[in-house]
């Protein structure tokens, strides 16, 4: 199968073309501000590297910082309707009662509440009432708004109600997009909650980014499928990324991690993944990047659908060094992708970790004898300031005393040069591309996070029935049914509440299925 992926960076945007697990070119390209030109740029760049015939590309997978992008920005976010289901429950704290004001006046802080929901093992909170929910549809059709996020207390332990709702509201606002929580995010109303009427915000902008990255392949010549990646590592096809743009989110670090583990062949490490302008830290367990535990915000907004646990630090190839009265300041301040026109190596009069490396002799980068002159001592300061900057990100990102490698990729990885807190350094072939690698080797997954009472079904049955419900999302979302594997199982007595509860989580992949 002849693969193309392609990474959005905030610096440049990385392409590959792959013939099953060999690499078959690599380019960079300048992200652009308007990303799409820049993902067109680099297509056809690795295409003409590669000198083949765009009709022979059976798949292309890209990896985009659109939607990331929109939300922090707060630009293209369409006005949005929150509906919860709980009432008489959970009135004190409304939707989108932690969002900055500013994002929550961007798509115009609509909210509706509603009865419904149910408590934790499936017994009905209140009923739900479809009148109440037809006076709220005309309402939404009165403001003239077209995306709704419907949310429900507990609703990843039964979804009916939500279900429900979006039949009703569907029948009602003909046309409107509507995104159910128990979709998206995990248990914990607030969060799930946010990730709902986020997606629902982005739903518009979406079906414009679809349409056009399709349009572009098509335009260059290119028949085959197309794939969006999302942040656990795995892809979604083109329809049901218009449905889940959130999905997106993180994606670039996660797919830096999981090509590093493909490029390296260590499916255990920590990966340090170097770019123009940070330094993105994570820990790979069985080739995918370790999941976060805890709320993840996104533009100022808590969330809790699956992230990487990533921990970044402002240290790039074009990161600024300053030298004050007080040492030597490293970052986080970088010139990103005019590293080509101010670091010193290339004309310029800013001093970057990249220019420190060259004058070091631990690099060859533009013109070395632009830094002859560079004081020894700032040299050496620099590099011992550098190396405790990783060796911070790195211990941070261990879970245990066991001596991990580390891998370390991106086109910043000439800032690396031995071992970093006394670990083994890879630094595999391509290195400076893992992040597109991570995107054509995508696989496809499914998930499941729910919660069973133990008193009514054993522990063993319980992990069955989530790994069968996790395989079968998988083969819904496009994994081939006989390559599914169980990569993630994870089962959490919850305490708190009566009848054995256990809150069950799995994730399965498998190969994409091409037909």
């Amino acid at each position: 199968m002849i693969r193309i992926g392609i990474d959005v960076g905030g610096t440049n945007t990385d392409a590959v073309i792959m013939d099953g697990k060999t690499v078959l070119a690599g380019v960079k390209s300048a992200t652009t501000s308007d990303v799409m030109s820049g993902v067109v740029n680099a297509l056809r760049a690795v295409l003409d590297a590669s000198a083949l015939n765009p009709a022979d590309v059976d798949v292309v997978m890209i990896g985009t910082t659109h939607f990331t992008n929109a939300v922090v920005q707060r630009n293209d976010l369409a006005p949005t309707a929150a509906v919860r289901l709980g009432l008489p429950a959970t009135a004190s704290l409304p939707p989108m009662v932690d969002w900055p004001d500013d994002l929550k006046h961007a798509i115009g802080h609509n909210y509706w509440l509603a009865h419904g929901g149910h408590e934790f093992d499936g017994r009905i909170i209140s009923p739900l009432d479809e009148e109440e929910l037809l006076g709220i549809a005309a309402e939404i059709k009165a403001k003239g708004i077209n995306s709704i996020a419907i949310s429900s207390v507990f609703s990843p332990v039964n979804g009916d109600f939500e279900k429900q709702a979006g039949e009703i509201f569907a029948k009602a606002l003909p046309g409107a997009h509507i995104t159910l929580s128990s979709d998206i995010g995990r248990i914990g109303l607030l969060e799930r909650e946010n990730a709902a009427i986020m997606n629902a915000c982005l739903r518009d902008l979406a079906h414009n980014v679809v349409e056009a990255f399709s349009t572009a392949i098509r335009e260059i010549g290119i028949r085959g499928k197309f794939f969006l990646t999302q942040n656990d590592g795995t892809l979604m096809e083109a329809a049901f990324a218009e449905k889940f743009p959130v999905l997106t989110f993180a994606s670039g670090p996660t797919n830096s991690m999981r090509g590093a583990a493909f490029l390296s062949g260590v499916a255990d490490a920590i990966v340090a993944d170097i770019g123009g302008t940070t330094t993105d830290v994570g820990s790979l367990h069985k080739g995918f990047p370790r999941q976060a535990t805890i709320a993840v915000e996104v533009g100022g907004v808590r969330t809790n659908f699956r992230m990487p646990d990533v921990f970044s630090v402002g240290l790039g190839g074009g990161t600024m060094v300053v030298d004050g009265p007080y040492g030597v300041k490293v970052g986080p301040k970088s010139v990103g992708y005019r590293i080509v026109t101010e670091a010193l190596i290339f004309g310029g009069s800013t001093l970057t970790t990249s220019d420190v490396m060259v004058a070091a002799g631990k690099a060859e980068l533009g013109d070395a004898s632009k830094v002859d002159d560079l004081d020894p001592d700032l040299i050496a300061r620099t590099q011992a300031e550098m190396a405790r900057m990783l060796e911070d990100c790195v211990e941070r990102s261990r879970l245990s005393p066991d001596p991990l490698p580390v891998i370390v990729v991106g086109g910043g990885s000439i800032l690396v040069d031995g071992p970093i807190a006394g670990l083994e350094v890879i630094k595999p072939n391509h290195y400076a591309v893992a992040n597109a690698v991570g995107a054509a080797i995508a696989q496809v997954s499914g998930e499941v996070d729910r919660v069973y009472s133990l008193a009514e079904i054993g522990r063993d049955e319980a992990l069955a029935d989530a790994k069968r419900q996790a395989s079968e999302a998988a083969v819904k979302a496009g994994a081939s049914a006989d390559s599914i594997e169980i990569v993630d199982v994870e089962d959490v007595p919850l305490a708190y509440l009566p009848g054995n509860a256990t809150r069950v989580r799995v994730k399965a992949v498998g190969e994409l299925h091409v037909g």
